[in-house]
């Protein structure tokens, strides 16, 4: 599967044709607390991880919150 993962282009092996966000962070190992994911611009809550999906082509950013002081 061929994304745009933070504006990289990424092929994903898998043998499936559309992954949830937490197929995809499993995948990529992104086991950060804090996250901030849009798919194709739009906003995804952590509640919709499971069921909002990503396929061919999609832009994904999937960017993780830093704090300190």
């Amino acid at each position: 599967m061929n994304l745009t993962l933070n504006h990289v282009q990424e092929d994903i092996l898998t043998e499936k044709t559309v992954l949830t966000i937490n197929e995809l962070r499993a995948l990529k190992k992104f086991s950060f607390k804090f996250l901030v994911v849009k798919v194709n611009g739009v906003l995804v809550l952590r509640d919709q991880y499971d069921t909002v999906t990503v396929k061919e082509g999609d832009f994904v950013e999937i960017i993780h919150l830093i704090s300190g002081g």
